[in-house]
């Protein structure tokens, strides 16, 4: 029986090292394009701003409350702005 459950965890935690290396590089594809295709609109550069307030807000501490509702607030605000066009 413990044979079978180390055998079942690694399956598992190989799984998900393959899948997060999925993940990686399918975030380093969509960080190529964003770096290397220019917007067209405002409403391109909002969504590209978006991207980058999301991974900085990932990076902040949970104390850091100030930061965390800053991002909040401009996030909020380009939803806004995106619903009235």
């Amino acid at each position: 029986m413990a044979a079978q459950k180390a055998t079942g965890l690694r399956r598992i935690v190989s799984e998900a090292e393959t899948h997060a290396a999925a993940l990686r590089e399918r975030q380093l594809q969509i960080e190529t394009e964003l770096l290397d295709a220019p917007v067209a609109s405002w409403s391109e550069a909002a969504a590209k701003a978006r991207y980058v307030l999301n991974l900085y807000y990932a990076s902040l501490s949970a104390q850091d409350t100030h930061h965390r509702d800053l991002v909040a607030s401009v996030l909020k605000d380009f939803a806004r702005l995106d619903s009235e066009t």
